[in-house]
């Protein structure tokens, strides 16, 4: 099966094919960075670092690049607040960004940009838009003239004739023409960061910077732009009609979209207290690892509903994927090999492949892991797998984690390293500490630690669960959860 996205552009699923063979030149919309990314972004992120991913997977060469959108009005208003300079102002954040990035297993891309750095190449843009007569100047701004690109509207499918004069289209708070104009270059203001430059002083408008830097590095036309849909419109909108202004040019061929998130079934807001950071999250116990899980488990495509109950259940199945993945690789199992195993392993691989051939499914990707799993722990239960049949099931969990990403447990790890845990806290059995070996455990402490673990759970600390989960898994005893209760045996 060939791979295929829903391209909002045309809103169909289309087979996916680049402009040169083998590669995939790539744009994803980064942060605003003006305070901690939520989990809303990071839904978004995910996505996209599956997508890269799968491509990889998939054999293509991926020239990957992302924005920092360091100037706006709202990391200027945020730093003005703090007291800071802003590129003072969003270092921080650009820094906490990339640290979120580690923590959730992100893969870096080839080319991560900021605006700050980009603004001649924006004026140079502009200044192409004008000789063109697509740009014009009001009071010492400058804005897109949307009446002189007919194609308006095709991202968003949008009719824009009835829009009357002075209807509040774009935020923009400047005199221009029409209602549906939008700002390309606005001019300073005082107190605001500004640059001098043959338009003027001022300083970029927030759409002109995506659509400048996207094609500095990956040239005029390019395979895939994403985003969260909220994008859509006004941005991706005006990023096309500026693009494609200015070069004569198609700007993009496929556009990728995820959907949004809600909590609890509503929209996320402070003023809901349903507003979450990763580092909220990992302040309550949760993992990382267990986040990424949650947030890659509903297609890009859907929307999806976060709940804490749904995290601790992400990190249920995270359990379950870990300890079948300890005993297909430490477990003792008889010579031979069953040619039904070898057969039913490539059938898992070939489905979640197929899956996500179909724009990026991942919820049937993971069924596909876990009816492997599933099968898997039943033959071993009954002593019908073999030495021989482990090569082919880690090579389905092999290649399946290359493009989920969660299947080690480094969450512990990358939190010491990062600042998140002191050195002095407890997780697990400390690191240089000799591991107690199978058998070591009576049955009965390992059933009290059970029940220790269960009722850690039901009051809502996690941290203490996990922690017990891996004391014992050091200690080379297994754990399952299922609808039953607590399955253990050991190693």
């Amino acid at each position: 099966m060939s791979l295929s996205f829903f391209n909002t552009l045309t809103g169909k699923v289309e087979e996916f094919k680049p402009l040169e063979q083998g590669h995939v030149r790539m744009y994803t919309c980064g942060p605003t960075v003006y305070g901690f990314a939520h989990i809303g972004n990071f839904r978004t992120f995910v996505f996209q670092d599956i997508l890269r991913r799968y491509l990889k997977y998939r054999g293509y060469e991926v020239l990957h690049v992302m924005n920092v959108t360091d100037v706006d009005d709202n990391t200027i208003r945020n730093a003005q607040a703090a007291g800071l300079a802003l590129r003072e102002f969003t270092a921080r954040y650009i820094e906490a960004f990339q640290v979120d990035r580690e923590l959730l297993n992100l893969e870096t891309p080839e080319v991560v940009v900021r605006a700050t750095d980009h603004i001649a190449d924006m004026v140079k843009v502009i200044e192409t838009l004008i000789e063109k007569g697509f740009a014009y100047e009001s009071n010492g701004s400058y804005y897109f003239r949307v009446q002189s690109f007919p194609a308006y509207g095709k991202l968003s499918r949008t009719d824009f004739s009835g829009i009357r004069a002075g209807a509040r289209v774009d935020a923009d708070k400047y005199d221009k023409d029409s209602a549906r104009d939008f700002v390309l270059w606005k001019a300073a203001k005082p107190g605001e960061p500004a640059w001098d430059t043959p338009l003027g002083r001022g300083r970029p408008g927030w759409h002109i910077e995506c659509s400048v830097m996207s094609m500095k590095y990956l040239g005029e036309t390019f395979d895939i732009h994403s985003g969260g849909s909220d994008l859509i419109f006004p941005h991706h909108e005006n990023e096309i009609a500026q693009s494609e202004a200015a070069t004569g040019k198609p700007f993009v061929r496929y556009w990728l979209h995820s959907e949004h998130l809600t909590v609890n079934g509503e929209k996320m807001s402070k003023s809901l207290g349903n507003f979450y950071t990763l580092r909220d999250l990992i302040a309550q116990g949760y993992k990382p690892t267990a986040i990424r899980y949650l947030l890659a488990s509903v297609p890009f495509r859907k929307p999806l509903n976060f709940t804490l109950d749904g995290l601790h259940q992400a990190q249920q199945s995270l359990d379950r994927l870990r300890n079948f993945h300890y005993r297909l690789a430490m477990e003792k199992f008889p010579a031979g090999e069953n040619p039904a195993f070898a057969e039913r392993a490539r059938a898992a691989r070939l489905e979640f492949e197929t899956a996500l051939d179909d724009d990026l499914n991942t919820a049937e990707a993971l069924a596909a892991i876990f009816n492997l799993i599933r099968e898997g722990n039943t033959a071993m239960d009954q002593g019908e797998f073999r030495a021989g049949d482990r090569g082919d099931f880690l090579d389905a969990l092999k290649r399946w984690n290359q493009i989920f990403g969660v299947l080690d447990d480094k969450d512990h790890e990358k939190l010491r390293k990062l600042g998140f845990v002191q050195e002095s806290e407890p997780c697990g059995i400390p690191d240089g500490h000799p591991r107690p070996p199978a058998g070591t455990l009576s049955s009965q402490e390992i059933e009290r630690q059970i029940q220790e673990r269960e009722q850690a759970r039901r009051r809502g600390d996690y941290a203490r669960a996990d922690q017990i989960r891996q004391e014992l898994l050091e200690a080379g005893v297994l754990l399952e959860d299922t609808k039953a209760g607590t399955r253990w045996k050991r190693r």
